[in-house]
């Protein structure tokens, strides 16, 4: 009996591949350099403790913040997510992070990107098309982001924080 290869329909790939890259995305790329987290405290554990725990509420304030968008994106949405990403990226960066730093990098650079593009005069396509179009991009990364921030959450439950 010959075998005949079972084509995926279009949604179920789609939904592999953006796994696929969440995995390559934090695929190899720690929660937190501890080591150099300790070295930027000056070796003080406590004080990388609280800061780690202030990182949690900051990082969690700023999702808060995005989800808002996401449920009403009127207005200049992408600056917003742009803001919000940038804050996380700055204060991942500095306790060495690196899921989270890499993730918010990116979903701020596909945001400003979308900034950039919704700027420039297209007769060709719609703001509103271009506005759809740029959200389902952000909305990608931002799940990458959510995906980093439920790892950084783990971390600190299991290291105690």
């Amino acid at each position: 009996m010959p075998s005949f290869p079972i084509k995926m329909p279009s949604f179920i790939s789609e939904k592999k591949k953006e796994k696929e890259k969440e995995k390559t995305l934090l695929e190899g790329v720690d929660v937190i350099d501890w080591d150099e987290a300790m070295q930027q405290c000056g070796d003080d554990e406590e004080f990388l403790r609280e800061l780690l725990g202030d990182l949690r509420e900051e990082t969690d304030g700023q999702m808060a913040q995005m989800e808002k968008i996401v449920e009403d994106p009127s207005g200049q949405p992408f600056i917003a997510f742009v803001r919000a990403a940038h804050v996380i990226k700055g204060a991942a960066s500095n306790l060495m992070c690196e899921q989270l730093r890499v993730t918010s990098m990116a979903l701020e650079t596909r945001a400003q990107t979308a900034v950039s593009d919704m700027a420039v005069e297209d007769s060709k396509t719609s703001s509103v098309d271009k506005k759809t179009k740029h959200l389902e991009l952000v909305l990608k990364e931002l799940e990458g982001l959510k995906l980093a921030v439920k790892k950084y959450h783990d971390y600190l439950v299991e290291v105690g924080v």
